[in-house]
């Protein structure tokens, strides 16, 4: 039987500011299940601290954040977040794992099978005893990648997740992320990539000063965009940050 889902996520006029400075603005967005949710817009339109802020990192200084499945559980548990460069852990491949599982209070007799699972599902099998810190950047993320996903998050959070790995590897962790996407977890994913949003996203919301200018389906948005800030952002029109850095 299927955990009860903590989505949709619901965030009702949401800002966060710093010094009094707002850097996400009145933002109010229902992210639904199964849905690929890609965030895009210029350099410090807010999109990675709107990552943080749904995942918890930060607290918003107005609004409210909502989980609203009927899951009775704490929804921390059931969702997670890789960076655009994972600490990895002075160990193995596999220990970087395993610790995520002994945090997790994973009985130990299960989590040999979860591990073998996680790094199977990155395409590390053959890197399980390595030590994770001299794998390549884009086997690292995949680790991360692997790492998250181990306990089957319901939600994963991803924060421009291939920005410094080359072509090769990033095709191997877009497949990875639609692995994970096609066992069940929601991505919601920050890109600059607009290529990868392009192959990736069922929705794109984008951000232009902190403020969700727009949430449209991802054929819509990369057909015709609602917004004339869209528009210019496709045709590769530089959007000014008047109120500065929001990133």
């Amino acid at each position: 039987m299927s955990k009860p889902s903590i989505l949709p996520l619901e965030l009702d006029n949401v800002t966060y500011a710093v010094s009094g400075k707002p850097l996400v603005r009145d933002v109010s967005v229902s992210l639904a299940k199964d849905t690929r949710t890609i965030i895009l817009g210029p350099n410090g339109a807010g999109k990675s601290l709107l990552l943080r802020l749904c995942h918890g990192l930060i607290a918003p200084s107005a609004g409210k954040i909502r989980w609203q499945g009927k899951s009775d559980q704490n929804p921390a548990h059931h969702q997670a977040m890789v960076f655009q460069r994972p600490v990895m852990l002075r160990r193995s491949a596999a220990a970087n794992i395993a610790y995520v599982l002994a945090l997790h209070r994973i009985p130990k007799a299960e989590r040999k099978d979860l591990i073998d699972e996680a790094l199977a599902l990155a395409g590390l099998s053959d890197l399980a005893n390595r030590p994770a810190r001299v794998l390549s950047a884009g086997e690292q993320q995949k680790l991360a990648l692997a790492r998250a996903w181990v306990t089957k998050p319901q939600v994963l959070f991803l924060d421009e997740p291939t920005a410094s790995i080359d072509p090769a590897a990033t095709y191997a962790v877009e497949n990875t992320i639609e692995t994970i996407h096609a066992h069940g977890t929601k991505i919601i994913m920050t890109t600059h990539d607009l290529g990868q949003a392009r192959r990736l996203a069922d929705e794109v919301l984008f951000f232009h000063q902190g403020r969700m200018i727009e949430q449209t389906p991802a054929r819509t948005f990369f057909g015709q965009p609602k917004s004339a800030l869209g528009q210019a952002f496709l045709r590769g029109e530089l959007l000014w940050q008047e109120d500065g850095d929001a990133n």
